[in-house]
């Protein structure tokens, strides 16, 4: 398995609340999460890297059994984002300056070609294949709300005003719903984590043909994949993790 991680704060924001984070364990399992902070000033980067240290803490630990299987996988991922809900919030609520402040969750186990994402919020997962892009994740927002009820369309939700509205985060109640996905990840497959910063400015088509393109390595995709976003505008932070299977990988200068 090789690794891409990379954030950006944007042409805007002056702090990056954005935080992620990619470890592959001794067992043959990798980890991955995006958190996208928010909150009062310097509380949305507290929030995220709260998040990202329980995520890591526990799956570092629990997720280092050498046969887990996909059901304690699956379990493993609800439990982290459960206990960084309960991590972050206790922390806003015995701080003042850290009041409301939360965090959104995109997060992925991968073992033997099989990906468990748990996910909260608005940060996104893609699948990316021979075949095209798949997103992987739904955004917890008021707009999908509205989407999905037929009360506008995603054009409209594209430019709503209340479009960065989030209906569910990590932090910000003391109870929160974790979305566990399970998808296959084949050779030469690529799965995207990544931040609204991306998402917002960048459209999916754009994201596929960079992850396909030939002759560049994972890195050079996740910095371009970031530069597409600040030449679009940038008006948030941005953050893009990639993971593919090393034995079949793309490597830049060869086949792609």
């Amino acid at each position: 398995m090789i690794t891409a991680n990379r954030s950006d704060v944007g042409r805007i924001r002056h702090i990056n609340e954005d935080r992620s984070w990619v470890g592959q364990l001794d067992n043959g399992i990798t980890l991955a999460i995006v958190a996208d902070g928010m909150g009062g000033h310097q509380a949305g980067d507290v929030a995220s890297q709260l998040a990202v240290n329980t995520f890591r803490d526990m799956l570092e630990k629990s997720a280092s059994k050498a046969d887990l299987s996909m059901q304690e996988g699956k379990m493993l991922i609800r439990q982290a984002l459960v206990m960084a809900n309960d991590v972050v919030y206790d922390m806003a609520s015995r701080n003042e300056q850290y009041y409301n402040m939360g965090t959104t969750i995109v997060a992925a186990l991968y073992k033997e070609q099989q990906l468990i994402i748990g996910h909260i919020g608005d940060s996104r997962a893609y699948l990316i294949t021979a075949d095209g892009i798949a997103q992987l994740t739904e955004d917890h927002t008021l707009v999908n709300e509205l989407v999905k009820s037929g009360q506008i369309s995603l054009e409209e939700a594209a430019h709503h005003p209340r479009r960065n509205v989030i209906t569910r985060a990590v932090g910000t109640d003391a109870q929160v719903e974790v979305d566990i996905y399970t998808a296959a990840l084949s050779d030469n497959d690529v799965l995207l984590l990544c931040s609204d910063g991306l998402t917002n400015m960048v459209s999916d088509d754009e994201m596929l043909q960079t992850v396909r393109e030939e002759g560049l390595g994972l890195d050079d995709k996740a910095d371009r994949l970031i530069q597409l976003a600040l030449q679009a505008g940038g008006d948030d932070n941005v953050t893009v993790v990639l993971l593919q299977e090393e034995s079949a990988a793309y490597r830049g200068g060869d086949n792609g």
